[in-house]
């Protein structure tokens, strides 16, 4: 086993993976950029490397600088966390060159799985049914394919994910200006401008598969997560299981997923995305060749620590657990805190998070990557923590997941909190019936009416003198009745007279 491991990574993943190192009894490596000296990550971590500026091309996608680093400390083993460097060929290459062991696929695996195009084309071969697609350098070919399969299409980064450059064009007279723009965000955000064409499968719900391989051909699922609930194809609130797949569907989306990564020899964890269709069809999307944002989901779920899981693979070559062994008790359910203004078009946020307290409780979970007086600056993504909840039913999780964002207070920086409590309330949500466009489609003209209603001086008052006071707000009971989306319901359990039944 490993004694020492560098995390490739910062904010709330360094975190989650440190505490699992830390169980483990290996030594934690974190690094840090300029705008990070001090940060969360590096406190937690047994020691901290400095890498470079504050620009993430200087230090968080400097591959030799945290290559470097990891020899410089000792360390026998590189986790990358996941965004930066998690999904780049050349940085696994970097880490294994170095006499060093890379905690994730080997670097071919990344490479083709990564590449979204070779990626269709494996799971193709593998018998899994694919979106219809078109990709390629001409940029008139790419148009000539889309008018042949139909609009809307969706152009996507070919070596990217995360939802970021994703571009939609409704038809042929959008279509060149949407390439265009998916492949500048690919150039930055991924260095690689290569994108392709997709048939946009509307009103589908976007399910995906957690998979771990042993490197030598077996592989095995944890079951599925549902990520539907998307604003500009970045994922909010996630779950498991997916509440509105059938039986059968999730047979067919589980086992294409493990024979996909059988065929390919996976090693360690990776997710394989589908989007089912109203008629029950499941297409393959992409795989991701990392840990996701939403593992905690499936961990609360199934009792695996998918880190853990991450680290014994890569030390032995071995799966830690066969198929039978893993199963699935109560529902699980994650929402993602970012510091964005929801009321001005979710405008990412800057500044001290002068005061903040997350929720605490026996079946709640939160994935933290800032504390009080921590800054959020501009360099990276604004997601400040992931709050999760775990409940026997789906009611439950929902209600405690509530509860948590009830309780949680983050002052200093403007957060999406009334976002996320009034989307979890919204009725459509609690039936399960929306798909991934419904919350730009039908949720957020609604909630952009409640933001703009003026709050009675007095509430507002009593909100700032609550948070103040750092008063514990009630958390809701199972079974408790809903309550009708108001005014209200933003801003918390906060009333005229106090906290709320």
């Amino acid at each position: 086993m490993f004694k020492k491991v560098l995390i490739a990574n910062r904010g709330e993943i360094t975190c989650r993976v440190a505490a699992t190192l830390h169980e483990m009894g290996i030594r934690s490596v974190a690094v840090y950029s300029e705008a990070d000296r001090g940060a969360l990550h590096t406190r937690v971590c047994d020691e901290a490397r400095f890498i470079g500026a504050s620009e993430a091309r200087e230090s968080y996608l400097n591959a030799e600088a945290v290559v470097r680093a990891a020899l410089e400390s000792g360390a026998d083993a590189v986790h990358p966390g996941f965004g930066f460097l998690a999904e780049n060929a050349a940085f696994a290459e970097a880490v294994a060159a170095a006499g060093l062991t890379f905690i994730g696929p080997t670097p071919a695996q990344v490479r083709a799985m990564g590449d979204k195009r070779e990626a269709r084309r494996l799971a193709e071969g593998a018998g899994v049914p694919i979106v219809p697609g078109a990709e390629g350098a001409d940029a008139k070919a790419l148009v000539r394919a889309a008018n042949a399969m139909g609009y809307p299409v969706m152009i996507k980064a070919a070596l990217g994910g995360g939802g970021k450059g994703m571009q939609v064009a409704q038809d042929a007279k959008h279509l060149a200006e949407a390439i265009e723009a998916a492949q500048r965000v690919a150039a930055s955000a991924f260095g690689d401008a290569s994108v392709y064409v997709e048939k946009l499968l509307e009103h589908a719900r976007h399910v995906e598969v957690q998979v771990l391989g042993d490197g030598q051909g077996r592989a095995v699922h944890v079951f599925e997560r549902d990520c539907t609930l998307q604003r500009r194809h970045q994922k909010v609130v996630e779950e498991a299981p997916a509440p509105t797949i059938t039986a059968d569907q999730r047979a067919i989306v589980t086992h294409a997923a493990v024979r996909l990564a059988e065929a390919v020899k996976y090693r360690g964890a990776g997710t394989i995305e589908t989007l089912i269709t109203r008629e029950g069809q499941a297409y393959f999307l992409e795989m991701n060749t990392r840990l996701q944002v939403e593992h905690p989901v499936t961990e609360l779920v199934s009792g695996i620590d998918l880190v853990r899981a991450q680290i014994e693979i890569a030390a032995s070559g071995r799966l830690p657990f066969e198929q039978h062994g893993i199963k699935r008790h109560g529902h699980a359910i994650e929402a993602r805190l970012y510091a964005e203004d929801a009321a001005r078009n979710f405008l990412p946020q800057v500044g001290t998070a002068a005061r903040v307290r997350w929720p605490d409780g026996p079946f709640v979970r939160v994935d933290a990557g800032v504390e009080s007086g921590d800054q959020v600056t501009v360099h990276y993504d604004p997601m400040l923590a992931k709050i999760i909840a775990y409940g026997p039913t789906r009611e439950s999780a929902i209600a405690r997941l509530l509860g948590a964002l009830d309780d949680t207070r983050v002052h200093g920086v403007v957060t999406n909190l009334p976002f996320l409590r009034a989307l979890l309330r919204a009725p459509e949500v609690r039936k399960g019936s929306y798909d991934t466009e419904w919350v730009e489609r039908e949720f957020l003209e609604g909630f952009a009416a409640l933001m703009r209603a003026p709050a009675p001086d007095l509430v507002l008052a009593a909100v700032a003198i609550a948070e103040a006071s750092g008063a514990p707000a009630a958390r809701p009971v199972n079974g408790a009745p809903e309550r009708a989306l108001d005014p209200f319901a933003a801003l918390g359990r906060w009333r005229q007279a106090g906290l709320s039944e």
